[in-house]
């Protein structure tokens, strides 16, 4: 990855407001989301999605493993692998189908626990809990110029 970028959260607005950002500039490819328990990779997730134009509540697929979205025509696939005993249940849930569809999101939770049954990340995003319980910092890494510049100018 060409570029890094490390970003304080100071509260849910801060959230709110990344997201917003990364929806404008990644509708699509593969995105990582790294983090402990409780760090608001689902959060991020759902402010992302609503970003994007998904009305209505954003579950967790902790238990179903993903969350199909259509949201303007775009093909969205969130995924928490957090549950996952064995990669190879990817394979059996029929993650092929899902990774085929043409220009689709794919954003994976805890996606070391899908090892080789996942494609290469196009984004990384590790958020941090930090010393005070309500802070984080998210660290992104990425190859788009111009998502760089708007980080910085956020």
């Amino acid at each position: 990855m060409q570029y890094s970028f490390l970003y304080p959260l100071n509260s849910e607005k801060d959230t709110q407001n990344l997201a917003q950002l990364l929806a404008k500039y990644i509708d699509q490819g593969v995105i990582y989301l790294i983090g402990d328990l409780g760090a608001g990779k689902t959060t991020l997730s759902r402010y992302w999605l609503q970003s994007l134009g998904h009305q209505g509540a954003v579950k967790s697929p902790t238990y179903t493993l993903v969350e199909p979205y259509q949201i303007n025509g775009k093909a969205i696939f969130h995924f928490d692998l957090y549950r996952l005993n064995d990669p190879y249940e990817l394979e059996l849930m029929g993650i092929r189908d899902y990774l085929d569809t043409d220009h689709a999101l794919f954003l994976f939770e805890w996606p070391s626990k899908g090892e080789d049954e996942i494609p290469e990340a196009d984004v990384v995003i590790e958020i941090r809990k930090t010393d005070d319980e309500l802070q984080r910092e998210v660290h992104l890494s990425f190859n788009a110029e111009s998502l760089m510049q708007a980080l910085a100018a956020l």
